[in-house]
């Protein structure tokens, strides 16, 4: 893989904020989950310390934890990012933009401390969208947050290819946000990658999820087979 270290933004979110962005129930905590771009988000560790079943998949994990923890910011790079525009986020789940950079940091350092374990365990791979080193219906759910939609300079060939390799591997796929890039629009390539997904025989739906940071930014895709 071709990924450079310093091109990658180092950013985490915890447990809750996936329960939120992706409508998850407390069934849906017992399936066999996968996590695509996973990042550095606590998710992993925590849902493994509760006794779930999950993979994050990233390239960035071709690297060491000690590399990774290398790149990570100040929490004040994060306050001056979110201060600058203040009026794009809702703060309903963060306080204010001190509390956010507090929860970021501790997700990531909480990633960082459970990666040479997860690692070892086979909790951690190093791969990417859209080809994926798993079994068909491996697991019972795909999840893939702040990717696909989100990173502008993805084509609709490649929305498509990894969306469906995703439900390959999963019996359920679910994509969070739907906006592009962080302007706050809806992504274009969405409406054609659900026509063509129902033409391929899924079943697809634009659902609300219970969480909302960046404006607008609260509706995830469901896709099954």
């Amino acid at each position: 893989m071709g990924l450079k270290l310093d091109k990658v933004i180092p950013w985490g979110r915890c447990l809750d904020e996936y329960i939120g962005m992706f409508s998850l129930t407390s069934s849906d905590l017992k399936l066999a989950i996968l996590d695509c771009a996973g990042g550095l988000a606590s998710f992993n560790a925590e849902m493994t310390r509760q006794g779930r079943k999950i993979i994050s998949c990233d390239p960035v994990y071709q690297f060491t934890a000690v590399e990774i923890g290398d790149r990570l910011p100040n929490s004040q790079t994060f306050i001056e990012a979110f201060q600058a525009n203040l009026g794009s986020y809702l703060w309903n789940n963060f306080e204010s933009p001190h509390q956010l950079a507090e929860v970021r940091m501790a997700a990531m350092q909480e990633f960082l401390a459970d990666f040479p374990s997860g690692l070892e365990q086979g909790r951690y791979m190093t791969a990417e969208l859209p080809i994926l080193p798993f079994e068909d219906g491996q697991f019972d759910l795909a999840l893939c947050s702040h990717f696909l939609f989100t990173d502008s300079h993805l084509s609709e060939e490649f929305h498509l290819a990894a969306i469906t390799e995703m439900c390959r591997v999963a019996k359920e796929v679910r994509v969070f946000p739907l906006l592009q890039s962080f302007s706050g629009e809806e992504s274009e390539h969405l409406n054609p990658i659900i026509a063509e997904l129902k033409n391929r025989n899924f079943r697809v739906e634009v659902q609300e999820a219970p969480y909302e940071f960046q404006k607008g930014g609260n509706k995830m895709l469901r896709v099954t087979k």
